[in-house]
């Protein structure tokens, strides 16, 4: 059966606790104070079965306007409610503030119970009738049916409770699947438990033994235990009241207003991109930065408006608007809240949120509004497409996708198989996990590592390209290690760059010196020519060239990576020609002898032991020759 909840609303002393008693047999007013003075103070609940056996949550919210705010921390989470409005006193100021809650909350499905019909005349219950549906005709509620109710008597309490059974056979259901989240409206302790918490179930499910996050302190938690209207259950669905025994957490680290949720599910923001709706009957206007106190959830905090299309938002109207809040709040895309002017405390208006980890945003920039626009009304694909373009050079997996947009992953990966499809989106692999950037983000990478490249090859026209590491450092530093390897690796294949192992290089890069530095090396080649086993070192090299430090270092690196020079040992170079030259050389003495001894050595390359050891060493490494006590023989004889 479906998981609902029943939210009350009304004026002060209209009779909904006492209605919700008749329905459930469950007194609300818990507190001394509240039995004492007669009224709701803070939030009741009390479990509901309809007479086909289908179950029902009722959170029954106080009516006086000192406590609004409790009223909506219950009525966030509600899937239809009772309007009540007492047969005696009729629509009073806080039926019609409840009321506008509702609607800015987006609660369309209800009934409106007219109680105390005992206490008045036939007469006078037309007429209150009457006016209640005249009021109505402008609400969200204007379809509600109207049911005179007794909760001394019980007259009218079946009807109402049928009406409620077929409407609640009816609502959509919260999503039992995908990811928990939890707006804790209530905390406390028990001996022997610890710490727990309640609140409506507002997505996902669950279980006892799950690790949760704690928002917005993101401490990690776990679940010891669970009951859904009272009784022990494994698991928690969507829909449901559940109280939550925790595991690492003391209950003063926790209040209303927090949210448990699936952990890296949500994250708490000091701003949120909204779209902004004052009611018409609000006695205020908003200007920019008005302060506000803003209710989302559970939750209440103070806020600044930033109108980011106007500097005064009237009455009746709506805007694009980012709130800048004093604390962190948690929220998700689509998310209706509730603002209040600060002082006096009034409800003046609410709306859904558009971003909930938006940028600083400027105001009366086009491509601002033109960007809420498509995230408020835009098609998925058109919203993740502007997502990810938004952040052109920012990889995201699905799950930061699903954050960002606010969206299930199953129905972000189906958008994103077309997107894929039509270049708009391309997609690699890190380790087996999906990564993903607009065509338009990589193209952007892409072009400015060619500009790094092309300027890079022009500033050192003698190296291969520019080394990997350095490159990943200083122009992919927003990007892990592995992320950074797979975007080079994407970015290949695309004919966009060439990759080594140590260096990335434009595509057909070959290092090539000017003519200043040809002439260099024609001559420094010259010189290793005359006397091949007896090169000159890196101060003789200096000296003839007339280079020092890193241009010297060009020059003998170029000539190392292009294989013309060869280093045998630390300042000992020698040109490749003379080192197949000295193997041809040994090869001819060993047809000959078995041993060689480093003063033969040095005869037979008409060298001296400076360079002579050196090259003996190199020949040793390459195992052309093998070291025996003080002579050397052929690699693999003797």
């Amino acid at each position: 059966m479906k998981r609902v909840i029943i939210g009350t609303a009304g004026h002060i002393d209209h009779g909904k606790t006492t209605l919700v008693k008749a329905l459930t047999g469950v007194d609300t007013d818990r507190l001394k104070e509240e039995r004492q003075r007669g009224i709701s103070i803070e939030l009741g609940f009390a479990p509901l079965t309809f007479p086909n056996g289908q179950r029902a949550g009722i959170v029954d919210v106080p009516g006086h306007e000192r406590f609004i705010r409790h009223m909506l921390a219950g009525a966030s989470g509600m899937d239809m409610v009772i309007l009540v409005i007492a047969a005696d006193e009729g629509v009073m100021p806080q039926t019609r503030e409840h009321v506008d809650i509702i609607e800015l909350l987006g609660v369309n499905r209800g009934v409106v119970a007219i109680t105390k019909k005992d206490m008045v005349e036939e007469d006078w219950l037309l007429l209150v009738e009457e006016e209640v549906t005249e009021y109505l005709r402008k609400t969200i509620l204007k379809n509600a049916p109207v049911v005179p109710v007794s909760a001394v008597t019980g007259e009218g309490i079946t009807d109402l409770l049928a009406i409620l059974q077929e409407m609640a056979g009816e609502a959509e259901e919260k999503p039992a699947f995908g990811k928990a989240r939890l707006p804790i409206d209530r905390v406390f302790t028990m001996t022997g438990f610890g710490t727990i918490v309640t609140g409506t179930l507002w997505s996902g499910v669950i279980n006892i033994g799950d690790t949760l996050e704690l928002l917005p302190t993101e401490k990690q938690v776990r679940v010891r235990g669970l009951q859904v209207h009272g009784e022990k259950m494994e698991a928690a669905r969507a829909g449901q009241r559940v109280a939550v025994n925790l595991q690492g957490v003391d209950v003063e680290e926790v209040e209303r207003g927090f949210v448990l949720a699936t952990p890296g599910y949500l994250s708490p923001s000091y701003r949120l991109d909204t779209a902004l709706r004052l009611l018409s009957s609000s006695p205020r206007t908003v200007k920019n930065w008005t302060r506000i106190r803003f209710h989302l959830g559970t939750d209440e905090s103070l806020g600044r408006v930033i109108l980011l299309d106007r500097d005064e938002l009237l009455p009746g109207e709506e805007a694009y608007a980012q709130i800048v809040m004093e604390k962190p709040v948690v929220a998700y895309k689509n998310d209706r809240f509730v603002i209040r002017f600060y002082s006096p405390v009034t409800t003046i208006g609410g709306g859904k949120v558009i971003d909930a980890h938006p940028p600083k945003q400027k105001r009366f920039k086009e491509e601002v509004l033109a960007g809420l626009a498509v995230k408020e009304e835009g098609t998925l694909a058109d919203i993740i497409l502007q997502e990810l373009e938004g952040h052109p050079e920012a990889v995201c997996t699905v799950q930061d996708l699903a954050r960002a947009v606010g969206a299930e992953e199953e129905k972000l990966l189906t958008e994103l198989a077309g997107l894929i499809e039509s270049g708009e989106v391309e997609r690699f692999q890190v380790e087996g996990r999906d990564y993903f950037l607009s065509g338009y983000g990589l193209q952007q990478i892409e072009s400015r590592l060619q500009a790094i490249l092309n300027d890079y090859h022009s500033r050192f026209p003698l190296r291969r390209g520019y080394p990997r590491e350095e490159l990943r450092s200083k122009h992919l530093k927003s990007f892990s290690p592995k992320v950074s390897a797979a975007l080079l690796q994407l970015l290949e294949k695309r004919g966009a760059i060439n990759t080594g192992v140590n260096h990335v290089a434009l595509p057909g890069y070959q290092p090539s010196p000017d003519s200043r530095q040809q002439r260099v090396i024609d001559h420094l080649l010259l010189e290793f020519a005359r006397q091949p086993f007896a090169p000159p070192g890196p101060k003789e090299i200096s000296e003839k060239t007339g280079l020092t430090g890193e241009a010297l270092n060009e020059i003998l690196n170029f000539l190392l990576e292009s294989g013309q020079l060869v280093k045998v040992a630390e300042n000992a170079y020698f040109t490749a020609e003379a080192i197949e030259q000295g193997k041809k050389l040994l090869e001819g003495y060993f047809k000959n002898e078995k041993e060689l001894t480093l003063a033969t050595a040095r005869d037979l390359f008409d060298s001296s032991r400076r360079y002579t050891l050196p090259l003996m060493e190199y020949y040793d490494r390459l195992r052309l020759t093998k070291r025996v006590g003080d002579v050397r023989v052929k690699f693999g004889q003797g």
